[in-house]
Order: C-alpha cells, then structure tokens, then sequence
C-alpha cells in the first residue's frame, strides 16, 4: 500500500510499483508464484498467524535433471519449475513453492550499524549455492520486491549452453556397479581455500568476482544462546551488542562504504563486514583493517560500564520490540518441539530480569570463556586475488591472539573432518597441506594450543520420530491467545540430519523433492478452484542448522470456524499421495522442471553474490554437507537423476509422510509435536465475537476422521503446450494488422534508442507503450512489467475496494480464456514462468520472470495477452477475495503496529479509504460486475506500458511485442477521461493530529509513527502545486546557473534544481542524514528505543506524497521517543547538515544505485513511467543522469527540499499504540484499515525468536 514507504533509491529511480528479486533464478522465482497465484498488496495481507518453516530455508538443493529420453521427445514435454521440498504457497497471499527461500540479512544501507539477533536458515539440502533475494527478503512485502539494492549478478558464463545440455550416463549399468558409483563421494568446490592459525582459529576464503570491488568478511564465533547457563540467558546477545558496538576501528571504518552488523543464535554469534577493496580516495587496501575490527570485536571488546549500561537500555527495548504474537507463537513452537533439550527454552534475547542484573564482570566472564581463536571461523568472500596474501594478512592481525592459559598442543587433523581434503584443490608446495590439515614442515613448528571447540553445534538431545522407538504419546498442544486472529495447527517430525556427501545422498534428496512437489500442487492448486476450507497447507521437509536436526512440518492454516474441515483436507490428501505415490506425469514434469532451473544456475556460476556463497558455505559446514558450485550440482544432478525410478521415488517420498499418513497405528513414528494456535474469541456473523473452544482430543478426532475418509488415484492433467496456437496468432495479426507508429504525434521517429543507456522506447498501433533493454545481467533470462495507470485512486466513493478486490479477484480465478487455473499454473511451471498481478494507489501492474530457453519469452507474452484479452471472472474467485479482504480488516485490533498505524493514515487523509483497507460496509456494496468493471476499465491501450529486461535480441523481443502485444484490441473509448477524486491532507486544527491507540495484552509494548506532507517525486504538491514555480521564482533575481558543467578535473555538475528529479535525488539524501541521526540520538544517545526509522512515500502520478517515522519503544518511554523523533525531524536547522553527513549519505545512495544497475530488476524499475502521460516528467535523462545528480546535490539543495517537508505541528500527525494488561479505550472496528509496509509476520519457524535490525 502507499502508506509503506518506498526505499529512497526507488524514489530516486522512480521505480514505483514493486520490483522483481534482482538474483532470484527464474525458476525459483517461478516456483514462488507461477501462474495467476497472485496475492494483495502489503496492506492486505492478513496478519493472522504465518507461521512458514520454510520461509527462510536457504539453499536448498539446486541441480536439475534430464530424463533419458530423446532431445525430440523431451521438447514434445517441455520443461519446468524446480519446485523444490521447501514450499511458500498460501491462498491467503497467493504463493507457489519456494525453491529459493530468502533468509533475513541483518544489515543497515550505508554506514549505520546494526547489531541483531538472527536465525540462520533452515535448509533441505546444502549443496550448491543459489542466487538470493537479499535484504527486503526479511521484510515481508511484497515479494517481488527487490529487496534493497545488495550485491548483484554479473553473469558471464564461460561454456556453451550445448555442453550443458550432455547427458551424463549413457550406458547401462548393473545393480552394483551403479551402488558403487552412488557412494562416490560428491566433489568439492574448487575454488574454497581452508586453513588453520597457530592459535586454533579456522579461515575459508573463496575468490568471487560479485560484486565487483568488494568482499564479505564474517567472524563466526561458536557461542551462543545455547551455552548459556540458567543465570545467563541473553548474555551471549548482550556480548554481540557490547562487542560490536564499543569497536573503535570498526567505528574507522564509517565513511569508507563498509557496512557492519552483528547477530546472536542458538549456535553462533556473527559479527560481518561488507567493505569495498580499496579506499576510494587513497586506494589504500581496506583488507588490513577490516580484519582488524574484526579481530577487536570477537576477541578484544572493551566492556565499560557506559557502553554496557547503553547497550542494556537497547537490548530491553528490543526484547519489548520484537515480543509481538509471532515471537510468542515461535516460542511456543520451539518449546514444545525442542521440549526435551534447551532449544525449546533458550531464546537468544534473553529474559528481562537477569539482563537488567548483569555487570561488565559478569560479562566479561562469559567473554573469557567462549570467545576465544580456537573457538571461531573467519570467512572471506569477495573480490579476492591474491590468496598467499590474504593469508598472509590473516595471519598478520589473528596470529597473536592467544588466551595467556592456552598453551597445550591441537591435533594436526583438519578442524573439518576426513572430507577436508575435499574442500580445497591441490597447490603447489607445502601452502595446500597447511589448507587442508595435511602434515608439513610449517605445521610441524605450530604451537599448541589447549582449549579446542567442536564446530558443529548445536550439542543437543534429541528424541527422534522414528518408526518402532518408543516414546510416551503428546496430545496435542494448544496455545490460545486473544490476538490469535485465524487457526493454525503444526504436526512436527523430528529426524537426524543425513548428510549430503554422496551421489546417493544426492540422488535421495531428490527423489523426496519430487514426491512432496506434487504434493503441494495437488493440495495448493486444486483447492483453489473451489472454495477450501483451509486458508494454506503447507509442508516443509529441512535441514536445520540453528536445531541440528531435519524437521518436517505439515502447517495448516484456516478460519476458526473452519478448523476441522481444514484438518481432513490436509491429512486425507497426504494419506492418498503416500498411498498412490506421485504419477508417471508427475515424476515427468518434476524432473524435466530441474533440468532447466540447473542449467540456467550453471551459467549463472560467475554471477553468485558473495555474502549468497558465504551463507551457503556457513551453513553447510553446520550440517555437514558438501560444498559444491553450481556447476558441480549441475553435473551431479545429472549423473543421479537417470538412474531415479517412480517406484523408487514413492517409496522414499512415503517414508516422509509416514508420522502423518500413519498417524495412530501401532509402531508410526511418533510426531515430536503437535502444536494449534488458536484465538480466544471469533466473529460469527449476525452474533459477534464468541468464546473460541477446543481441546486436543477433537483435533486428535479431527486428524483421525480425515485419514478415514475415501481416498482416490490422482489423474493425470492435460497440460497446454501453448496457450495462442499459430494458426490462431496468424488469425490475429491478419486482423490486427499490428505495427509500430511514431512515438508522438509531434514527430515521425517509431523508435527512440539511447545508447548511452541502451534503453529502446516503442509505440504499437493500438497505443500500448513499450521500454525494453538488452543486458546480460542474467544469463538467458528475461523480466517484463505491465503498468496500467490508475490504480486505486481512480475508486468511486461509492465502491471503495473495487479495484483492490477486482485485481485479487482476477487472481484468484486464475483462469484464461478455455484454460483452468491448473492448467495455467502447470504451463507456467513448464515454462519456468513467475507472475504475478497486483495494484496500488496509483497502477495495477503485472510482472512476469522467465527463462529465454525453450521459447520462455514467447510463453510469458502468450499469458499476457490472454489475461488481456481472454480474462475470465468467476463468482466463487470473488468470493474469496471478499472474504480475504474481511479477514484483514477483522485482524487489524489484533496488531499494535497495524492499528496504530491505521489510525494515523485515516487521520492524515481524512478518512479516505482508498489509501486503507476497504471496511465491511465498502465490501458489501461491491458485486462481481462492479469490481470487474473498475478494473478492466483501466485497461486501455495508451494507458498501458509494458517494460521489458533481459538477455534477449532485438529481433526476439520486437517480434514478441508485435505478435502478443500488438494483436490486442484497441480500446474502444481511448479518449475516456481519468476521474479522480480529490485527495486532501485533513486540515489544522483537529483533535486527530494526535492520537493514542490501546490494545488488551497479556505484555507491555508500545510503539509510535509520525507522519506529514511531503511533495510527490517530480515537485507536485497537494492541491496540484507545481513547487518547481516557487524554485524558479526564488532564483529570478540570482544569478542562473549553466544545466550543467564541469570542474577543473573535467567532473560533470548538474544544476539539480532546474532537473525534473530535483525532490527525488533531495529528499531521498535527506531520508538517509535523518535516520543516521534519529539512530545516534534517539537510540544510541537517549536509548529510549531499539528501531526508529525514517521513510519516505513520493509517488509518481498523484500530487503528493508523505514521510513516515517509525519508533518502537516501552509504555514508559514511547511519549519521550515521539518528542525525541520530533526534535530530530524539526532541528535541521538549529544542527545543520555538514558536508561529512552529505558525502556519506551520498556514497550510500551511489553505492546502492551502482550495485544495482547489474540486475534487471532495478532496470524494470527504472524503465517505470518512460513513456506515461501521466508522469510527463520524466525522460531517459532522469536514468542516465542520476550519478551525477547524486553527486551534483549540495547542502543548500537539501534545504530547499526540506522546506517542503511539512514539520510544523499544524502539518504534522502522530499515533501512538500501547498494548498491556490495562486496556485504554477500545479501537474503533469502524475505521480498522490499515498496514503499514514492513509490519507483516516474519517466516520461518523460530525466526521470529531472532532480534531484529536496529533499521
């Protein structure tokens, strides 16, 4: 929703509506939303219980496999998604399955540094490193989002795509001979160097050319929450704070562009630093220091007392932070899963009463006993050429770190086991031997060294779900809780993790991936043709490092009342797949799916971000799996997948349902838990809020009764191969008679190229505007946006909600033209195709993500323009969607941040519904004609812009655009004019300028938001003013300035006020200087919060925008946090910017931009608007120019843009939230509509046990 920030980059790049994950590969992107499986905007999303296992699974395995069948055969069936063990999908919010989960990166854009506590992800198979989606990944908005602009991809394969596509066994082979092949070990990586300091401490190095000029240096140490004793729970977290925060040479290193941050787990705690090679000014090395810092952080802190004492005050405020129903629900989780050890009872944050107790001695104990050479791993990835001295330099500034008491001797084994020698290539002389634990003349002269730490972690009991081990029976477990808004119940199988070291290895992890792929489709896809009784049905089967155990979890969600329903649905369906196993179909299109996501992430091997390698490296070495590239996967992959049988598959697959399937017979593994969380009250139309009751023998009853029922054999579906065949596209064109025209009327040029930029601009003669740009970011791959100007704005005051319910209505029907929702979601898994449909205030926009193998291009196309021509509306999708919308608005007195938030956005824009969610008395106005109507009425040929980015041809895309773009019909009333509905902040004064909300709660919390005017990114202010005219007015009596110029180092300027981007480029400098101060006054100085941030929402087509304030503080202190954040906002001018905050807010925002100009997802962003009557200022200049804008920006520039931030209290609105046992005045049900961008659960079970960014 508008009310979520944009990121200051997008504001500058003006990349409004959401944009694709910049290093998602295709098929993992596919495999996210494939098909119409859309979801709502950020506001929408339910903030009932999400509680995803797999949401921050990174890494699983990802190879690819090709049947043993005829290259004819296998292009007769195409080829699909890598639909991997570890699934996202929920109709609640419209997701496939999630091959590549995002897991959360802890870290502050620029030089702000942030200390959290995160869980490392949970993973199915570590084998080769994938792609991420980093960053806003955590944040869970929207997820094609691109989430912040990290490192990104450089593709450059170095082999063709016909070596790729080898079969690997060619020959048959005996039963034996393949067994004996099967238990070879699975290859190294051959680029990962490992090694060994006198004093014990371990180093990985691994050369990586993404991003370019930069490297990630990370200190494990291995403590954490885990090895706390009773007295001491959350020491470990207080030692990160202290350690990480008190560093001086980390603090040196501010203003060099290096990013720091710090987290705390069960396992481990990681301090890390992303810095650039070299200094920008001196190019002096910045290795040496990085390590330095490093070196002071884990293993020389200064623990004064003033920096304790600050760090206690962050830590409480933190814990009151995150203590929101998610951290609960986790912790409930955890505890019944992890009953019988201390993962169930051991959260890093700790316990209020023993941090508010410790002193820097007690600290200081700890410290001593754990943080120690020996006891830690240091790990370098980037940009790093010369290897011996790297070395050299880690041994430089490491080497003399030695405990006084360590003195006697290590074992010259490798730290890493027998299959170290695996890990790192043979060197010349003796430098390999000392990498890999081998014996040498240089190893024979090491000094031992007494205290020794087993790196694997953590060490814990467990009692395993096994078949025929006894254990005593848990009922199920109930949480119940009044901000519980929807049902959800966990059935927990708890297994050894089996390590991935062999083909055979390999080959198993494959075959379960198959098996539960189906199983999600089947549940996922085909209950949404109809109305289910369950909101999601999940399956997560993976490897946790962080709990040391592989842990498979069925989670279903649904509506209380549906709750027993929902139970049956999912038990039934798993009975029926472990019963009938998977089809031949199945098995097919699985593994012909793997094929092309594998290959694809071969060539992608030089274009792997380094902090992506580093986690993945991290986290396999905790599970003991083998540490491969991606080209190593792939060809593994390959050598397993031919010798996989259906049989073979079924009957692993089962194995892995058996604690459900069997559940109750006698010698069936044994579930490890069994969890439902559950609200206390429910709304039952026409009663009102009742009493919500159950026990655990109904839900043993209910799981019981839907093993019972009836089960069937699957059938197998008919997949399209193609949704326009060619004789219907010739029928089309000879209609059509598509053609590109001149871009304006003014001129008769029919095609626009900048070279500098390489951007292509294009018209169609039914007026649909077309951007395309031809890069090799990503090899072979391609992205595309549709953008309909209009969006919820263009809503009526008598249909408010319409184009919100209609846009989730089309997607939930996720029909086209004769196809069913199945057979558009299978032809998009065929095809590697992700999309998804959306809208916001301004546009409804459609993204799609493809491969350009196979015709993948030509596919997308083909689904856009049936969704364009042949959509389909079904009463039961409109339904849904009614109903989803009803179920947020009921959850929103359920979140603090959500009803706080709510009530200031209605405050700010006087009760106009369309920048909130639409309330029951909107959604009953509302029919299937009315949302259709508000929808498709947008969809007219000059108001659509399709943008497109990849690694195609001119002729590829051209011809695409012309065939699928061209052919749809022009609209028949093109000169229809726009209305919209005047949009206005509420005027002072008024009794809503501030306001406070109170929310019943077992536990204190509070938080706040202040909000005001702002203008939009091309200087419209409210009421349509044009602030431009004051600029100019203001300079007619100074002397004008030439647009642009040059120093005497030949440097360009621009003059930035005379530039269309001038308030985009200020304002989004001036978002960075505030939230550096808001973060040194009024958490580190005044310590009265643990996350305030500063953000700003310009849009691009309404005439204005607003900033946004976020602080999270206790009861006590919230009043005094608001007046801090007010004080910062306001005292620009009594502490004014100094040229030392304007350079390092600048090399923030460059930093960004240049990082992500390497992704296509930052250029669909920057394609935005091109061509848009609507947003007429801008041109190719505001793309190309944007470097040096940034650097063109003075201090004065940034004054002039602050005097259109309106801080005055007659412009200025705040709301306060306050949950505790004492309840206040009770929300108003009649104005719960609104989400603030960011606010939505975080995933993963026990993620939410993790501290958050200080940002």
């Amino acid at each position: 929703m508008a009310s979520a920030p944009c990121p200051p980059v997008a504001a500058a790049a003006a990349a409004a509506p959401p944009r694709l994950a910049p290093r998602l590969p295709f098929a993992a992107a596919a495999a996210r939303r494939s098909s119409l499986s859309f979801r709502p905007s950020a506001a929408a999303r339910r903030s009932a219980l999400q509680l995803r296992s797999s949401a921050v699974a990174a890494y699983p395995l990802r190879c690819a496999h090709r049947r043993a069948v005829s290259p004819s055969a296998r292009a007769q069936r195409g080829v699909g998604i890598g639909v991997v063990v570890v699934w996202e999908l929920r109709r609640g919010e419209g997701r496939l399955p999630l091959v590549h989960p995002q897991e959360p990166q802890a870290g502050e854009a620029g030089d702000r540094e942030v200390c959290a506590v995160r869980a490392p992800a949970c993973v199915e198979v570590f084998v080769v490193p994938q792609l991420a989606e980093r960053g806003e990944a955590v944040r869970p908005s929207h997820i094609l989002r691109a989430a912040g602009p990290d490192e990104p991809h450089v593709a450059s394969p170095t082999w063709s795509e016909t070596s790729l596509d080898k079969p690997y066994l060619d020959q048959a082979i005996g039963k034996e001979e393949l067994e004996d092949i099967l238990n070879t070990p699975l290859p190294s990586h051959p680029k990962l160097i490992r090694g060994q300091l006198k004093n014990g401490l371990r180093y990985l190095i691994l050369p990586n050319k993404v991003p370019a000029n930069r490297f990630e240096a990370h200190m494990e140490v291995h403590v954490g929450s885990i090895d706390e004793e009773e007295d001491e729970q959350g020491i470990a977290h207080m030692i990160e704070h202290v350690a990480f925060l008190g560093s001086k040479k980390r603090e040196k290193l501010l203003g060099t562009g290096a990013r720091s941050n710090a987290y705390t787990d069960f396992h481990h705690t990681v301090f890390h630093i992303h810095s650039p090679t070299k200094t920008k000014e001196y190019g002096e090395d910045l290795l040496p220091s990085v390590l330095d810092a490093l070196n002071e952080i884990a293993f020389h802190p200064k623990f004064s007392s003033s920096r304790v004492e600050k760090e206690r005050r962050a830590i409480l405020s933190e814990l009151q932070m995150m203590n929101t129903i998610e951290y609960r629900v986790d912790c409930q989780l955890l505890q019944h899963l992890h009953s019988e050890n201390k993962l169930g009872n051991r959260f890093p944050i700790g316990l209020e009463e023993q941090i508010q107790k410790w002193d820097p001695d007690k600290i200081r104990r700890f410290h001593e006993r754990w943080y120690y050479p020996a006891n830690a791993t240091l790990y370098l990835v980037g940009e790093i050429d010369d290897i011996p001295r790297a070395v050299r330099e880690i041994e430089a500034v490491f080497e003399h770190t030695l405990s006084e008491n360590e003195a006697s001797p290590i074992s010259n084994a490798s730290p890493f086991g027998a299959m170290a020698s695996l890990f790192a290539p043979k060197l010349p002389g003796g430098f390999a031997a000392n990498l890999t634990g081998e014996r040498s003349p240089a190893t024979d002269k090491i000094k031992p060294v007494k205290r020794e730490r087993q790196a694997v972690r953590p060490p814990v009991e467990h009692k395993w779900s096994l078949p025929g081990v006894a254990q005593d029976v848990k009922p199920p477990a109930i949480f119940q809780h009044e901000l519980i808004q929807s049902f959800s119940i966990n059935m927990f199988c708890k297994i050894p993790v089996s390590k991935v070291q062999t083909y055979k290895d390999l080959r198993s992890v494959l075959m379960k991936r198959i098996f539960l792929s189906s199983l999600h489709f089947r549940i996922n896809t085909r209950y949404k043709s109809s109305n289910p009784p369950f909101t999601s049905v999940e399956l997560d089967h993976s490897d946790s490092g962080r709990e040391g155990c592989t842990v498979t979890t069925l989670t279903v969600t649904a509506e209380p009342q549906n709750w027993k329903s929902a139970i049956k649905v999912a038990v039934n369906e798993v009975r029926r797949l472990k019963e009938f196993g998977v089809t031949m179909g199945e098995m097919t299109r699985y593994m012909d799916a793997l094929i092309k996501d594998s290959e694809q992430l071969a060539m992608m091997i030089d274009s792997v971000p380094s902090v992506d390698n580093l986690d993945f490296i991290m986290e396999s070495d905790a599970l003991g799996h083998t540490v491969m590239d991606q080209l190593q996967g792939h060809e593994s992959l390959l050598a397993v997948a031919e010798t996989v049988t259906l049989e073979e598959v079924n009957a692993v697959g089962a194995e892995v349902l058996e604690f459900i399937s069997d559940y109750g017979k006698p010698n069936a593994p044994l579930p490890a838990a069994i969890v439902a969380c559950v609200p206390k009250k429910v709304h039952v139309d026409g009663v009102g809020e009742t009493d919500f009751e159950i026990n655990p023998e109904e839900i043993t009853e209910a799981i019981k009764t839907g093993l019972e029922e009836p089960i069937y054999p699957e059938p197998e579906l008919e997949v399209p191969k193609e949704l326009i065949t060619q004789s219907q596209l010739d029928d089309l064109k000879l209609q059509h008679k598509p053609s590109f025209v001149p871009l304006t009327k003014e001129d008769n040029v029919v095609k626009v190229f900048d070279s500098e930029t390489g951007i292509a601009q294009r018209r169609l003669s039914n007026g649909i505007s077309v951007n395309y740009k031809i890069t090799q970011n990503e090899a072979r791959v391609g992205v595309m946006r549709l953008i309909v100007g209009g969006g919820r704005a263009t809503e009526e005051s008598e249909s408010k909600g319409s184009v919100i319910v209609g846009v989730r209505t089309l997607s939930e029907g996720g029909c086209v033209g004769n196809f069913s929702r199945e057979q558009v979601e299978l032809f998009c898994v065929n095809n590697l195709i992700n999309c998804s449909l959306e809208s916001n205030e301004e546009f409804i926009f459609m993204e799609f993500r493809f491969a350009l193998r196979d015709n993948g291009m030509r596919a997308a196309f083909q689904l856009l323009h049936m969704v364009l021509e042949h959509n389909v509306w079904l009463e039961d999708a409109f339904d849904r969607a009614t109903q989803l919308y009803l179920s947020y608005y009921r959850s929103i007195p359920k979140s603090l941040e959500r009803s706080t938030a709510h009530k200031l956005m209605l405050a700010m824009l006087n009760h106009d519904e369309r920048f909130v969610e639409p309330s029951p008395h909107s959604l009953q106005k509302l029919t299937l004609q009315s949302v259709k109507d508000a929808v498709m009425n947008q969809f007219v040929g000059g108001n659509m812009e399709v943008s497109i980015v990849g690694d195609f041809t001119e002729e590829e895309v051209e011809s695409c655009v012309l065939d699928y773009l061209g052919t749809v019909r022009a609209s028949s009333s093109p000169n229809k004019e726009e209305h919209i509905e005047k949009i206005s902040f509420r005027p002072f004064p008024s009794d809503l300028h501030f306001q406070q909300v109170y929310i019943k709660d077992t536990d204190e919390r509070a938080c706040a938001y202040i909000a005001g005017p702002a203008p939009n990114r091309w200087g419209f202010a409210s009421e349509g003013n044009d602030l431009f005219n004051a600029i100019r007015s203001s300079r007619a009596d100074a002397e004008i300035s030439e647009p642009v110029k040059s120093d005497l180092m030949g440097k360009r300027h621009i003059d930035v006020r005379s530039h269309p981007l001038f308030f985009g480029i200020t304002l989004s400098l001036l978002a960075e200087i505030i939230n550096s101060r808001l973060f040194t006054t009024v958490r580190d100085s005044m310590g009265l919060t643990y996350d305030v941030s500063f953000e700003l929402n310009l849009f691009d087509k309404l005439d204005l925008g607003w900033y946004v304030i976020a602080v999270t503080s206790t009861p006590g202190k919230v009043h005094k946090a608001v007046d801090a954040c007010k004080g910062v906002l306001r005292g620009l001018h009594s502490s004014r910017i100094v040229e030392r905050e304007l350079d390092r807010a600048k090399r923030t925002l460059l930093m960004k931009h240049e990082a992500e100009t390497k992704t296509n997802a930052y250029w669909l962003g920057l394609l935005a608007h091109l061509q848009s009557s609507s947003v007429p200022r801008k041109d190719v200049s505001c793309i190309k120019e944007l470097t040096t804008l940034y650097e063109s920006a003075t201090i004065e520039d940034l004054y002039l843009a602050y005097e259109h931030l309106k801080v005055d209290d007659a412009s200025l609105f705040a709301c306060i939230g306050i949950a505790g046992a004492e309840s206040g005045e009770d929300t108003n049900d009649d104005e719960l509509d609104m989400d603030l961008h960011g606010m939505a659960p975080m995933g993963g079970r026990g993620s939410s046990t993790m501290t958050r960014p200080t940002t």
